[in-house]
């Protein structure tokens, strides 16, 4: 009987390990993509692209980046 016990709470803190060792892997990559991000913010500010004016009367069609971005993504 003693042995069942020891058996049975050794399983039970072998999940405890596998759960907190995955929870950990996902904290870590969570934290990875967030400073890539932070590191990459710098760079984006610094190539911001002067675009032409707005029409007068509104409306008008400008191929910016964000809309060069768009055709890329819906065209996959």
């Amino acid at each position: 009987m003693q042995d069942s016990h020891s058996a049975e709470t050794s399983s039970r803190a072998s999940r405890r390990r596998f759960f907190a060792g995955a929870a950990t892997v996902g904290a870590v990559a969570a934290a990875a993509t967030l400073l890539h991000r932070v590191a990459d913010a710098p760079a984006q500010e610094n190539a911001t692209e002067v675009l032409p004016p707005a029409p007068a009367n509104g409306g008008g069609y400008s191929l910016s980046e964000h809309v060069k971005r768009y055709y890329e993504t819906a065209s996959t």
